[in-house]
């Protein structure tokens, strides 16, 4: 985080719950809004703008204040895809995905997971997340908070970083999914008591996945600031390789290594 806050060029689509952009510590992000629900934004009260203006101060808040703000001089848009409470139609999330890519997002935050999907939607899920892949676009989606043992169309597909949530010792929370396709190609990050930004204004401490997913994102941000000719497989392979097998729990995140891999490449 020393090396850079980000690059305006890197742009992140942040998929979740309406934000707050009147945040104090947002007023000098690069900020645009995909899509007519951005006016829900005032909705301060709802779970919804609550969760979307956490995972954006983790991610677009001004470096030195109370939320992480990893990465700050990036761009940003964000897609409201939630109603009143933190969940989305899997026809909304696979439009959106579509929709945030043509927009020109290099990198897509998913913090949430979708309702339940049928064989239909779990196809279109996966021809939208195909879609980003063709364009080069690197996907880092949240493992869920179920406790569940298994995978989704989302994190099943090899254009996903599905991500874990850990504690401050690196161990897996107990409720956390966890399973064979995160295990093998996903990441862990911190995810317990991690202070962001509240829509009244101040600040609110939370867990979970979505916490950890919006601490990778704007880790891969940053490195790709760095490194702007890798391309996504190869930001990818940085950070997740090599593959594990016969484990159901991810590696952590390791920045350090992940940097030193592509500074090899970009000789």
């Amino acid at each position: 985080m020393k090396r850079t806050v980000g690059h305006s060029d890197v742009t992140v689509g942040v998929l979740d719950g309406p934000v707050a952009i009147g945040h104090p510590d947002l007023a000098e992000a690069r900020m645009s809004i995909l899509g007519s629900g951005g006016a829900r934004s005032s909705i301060t009260g709802s779970q919804s703008c609550r969760h979307g203006t956490f995972v954006a101060g983790v991610l677009f808040a001004r470096r030195g204040g109370a939320a992480p703000g990893i990465c700050p001089g990036c761009s940003s848009i964000l897609v409201p895809i939630f109603g009143e409470h933190a969940e989305a139609t899997p026809d909304r999330l696979a439009s959106a995905i579509s929709a945030v890519v043509r927009a020109g997002a290099r990198l897509v935050n998913l913090s949430a997971g979708p309702q339940s999907l049928s064989s239909n939607t779990e196809h279109k899920l996966e021809l939208a997340l195909d879609f980003a892949a063709r364009h080069g676009v690197a996907v880092v989606a949240a493992a869920g908070n179920q406790g569940m043992l298994g995978s989704s169309a989302i994190t099943r597909h090899p254009a996903v970083i599905p991500v874990v949530a850990t504690d401050a010792s690196g161990r897996p929370l107990t409720w956390t999914n966890l399973g064979a396709t995160a295990g093998q190609r996903g990441l862990a990050a911190p995810g317990a008591g991690i202070t962001s930004l509240s829509p009244d204004g101040g600040t609110v401490t939370w867990s979970g996945t979505s916490v950890a997913t919006a601490l990778v994102s704007g880790a891969l941000a940053l490195l790709w600031s760095v490194f702007p000719s890798v391309n996504a497989a190869q930001l990818r392979q940085a950070v997740t390789w090599p593959a594990q097998r016969g484990t159901l729990v991810p590696r952590l995140l390791d920045v350090r290594t992940a940097y030193a891999s592509l500074a090899r490449h970009a000789r």
